[in-house]
């Protein structure tokens, strides 16, 4: 029976299909493991993804750390919903991030959006049961897949900070758009988690060099 591949395996895997990786690769070493949180913390995940939509992750943190202390120090289901969009709008939320908010917590609470289930779904079932919720569109859904649910193949091809970290690595002179990004990332089909995961690291890379 084949065995799952390593991190390192990935590692190599990647640099081999693309040599512009093996610099941020020799930096950063191979990927993390990446674990599936259990379904009790799906909720909470998928809450502080709407907060992040479109935010620099400095400001995103501040204002989810206290959507986090309004709703007494965890994001639940009931937490939320004894909340109004005014309260989430009073820490700094947008007023359709505060009404998603509200509205995937009513979602989750009336089986609409069942995320005891999202372990045993594939990524496009996923994908389509989340966005059912106003609000939520295909980034959340692939932040919610890669870093809750771990799942090793999310290509966000429209997430600003991998088309900048692609860019960076292969010395574009523009960056690349989202629909290049999209055909480029068919190359590591299985991996583009992992591939993703690395066009960050390359930004984060370029910023501490400045």
């Amino acid at each position: 029976m084949a065995h799952a591949p390593t991190n390192l395996d990935i590692a190599r895997l990647i640099a081999r299909r693309d040599r512009a990786f093996r610099a941020i690769i020799r930096e950063v070493g191979p990927p993390p493991t990446r674990r599936r949180v259990g379904v009790q913390q799906r909720f909470s995940d998928l809450a502080e993804s709407i907060t992040y939509q479109l935010l620099a992750t400095k400001a995103a943190t501040t204002i989810h750390a206290r959507v986090r202390m309004l709703c007494g120090g965890e994001v639940s289901v009931a937490n939320v919903l004894a909340l109004d969009v005014a309260q989430l709008r009073d820490v700094g939320l947008s007023r359709t991030k505060a009404e998603a908010m509200i509205e995937l917590a009513e979602s989750v609470r009336d089986g609409r959006v069942r995320v005891d289930r999202h372990g045993h779904m594939s990524d496009e079932e996923v994908i389509r049961d989340v966005t059912v919720v106003r609000g939520i569109g295909p980034w959340t859904a692939q932040m919610y897949l890669m870093h809750t649910l771990a799942r090793p193949d999310v290509w966000p091809s429209g997430d600003f900070g991998v088309r900048h970290g692609w860019s960076v690595t292969h010395e574009l002179d523009e960056m690349v758009s989202e629909a290049e990004l999209r055909e480029a990332g068919a190359q590591f089909e299985g991996v583009r988690s992992a591939v993703a995961w690395y066009c960050w690291q390359a930004v984060d890379d370029r910023t501490r060099a400045n």
